[in-house]
């Protein structure tokens, strides 16, 4: 199997179109700058495009990490490249026969919804307590990440 780069930087961009809604200040950016105790005095300082450049570089290092949970058959792929004694041609077979089962956008926002439920929320609740923020903050935080993950899981599962 192939990375597919088209997808990966898809999907990243992607990231960022959410984070432009969620934390709109008629969706969530009100809510969550009272959250962690910022006004509009404490954003001018604050180079955009800096910031938006290191988040889709950290967008694609989350997208990549993305295809293995949300594609199956890089979990075939990676267990038949561990294995140097098998045949390529098992691997070939399974590919023929089921490469692209379980390739769609719906599929990959499934696995998508529950990485963010169980990995993405528990990291940010997690660094949330020692931070001592507040449960809302836990929710718009965790509850972006969830709507990232479904969207860009859907659009690499989608896209072969």
């Amino acid at each position: 199997m192939e990375i597919n780069w088209i997808a990966i930087l898809l999907a990243a961009f992607s990231s960022l179109i959410i984070g432009f809604i969620w934390y709109h200040p008629k969706v969530f950016g009100n809510a969550w700058m009272k959250e962690i105790g910022f006004t509009n005095e404490d954003t001018k300082d604050f180079s955009m495009i800096k910031t938006l450049g290191i988040s889709f570089i950290y967008a694609v290092f989350i997208s990549i990490t993305l295809q293995f949970l949300v594609i199956h058959q890089w979990g075939v792929f990676s267990s038949q490249a561990a294995i140097k004694e098998v045949d390529p041609s098992i691997y070939q077979n399974f590919m023929d026969a089921f490469g692209h089962t379980y390739r769609t956008f719906k599929h990959g926002a499934l696995h998508g919804f529950l990485t963010g439920l169980f990995f993405a929320i528990p990291l940010v609740g997690t660094s949330a307590l020692y931070e001592k923020r507040s449960f809302k903050y836990v929710l718009i935080s965790g509850g972006y990440w969830v709507a990232c993950f479904i969207v860009m899981g859907g659009i690499i599962c989608m896209m072969e």
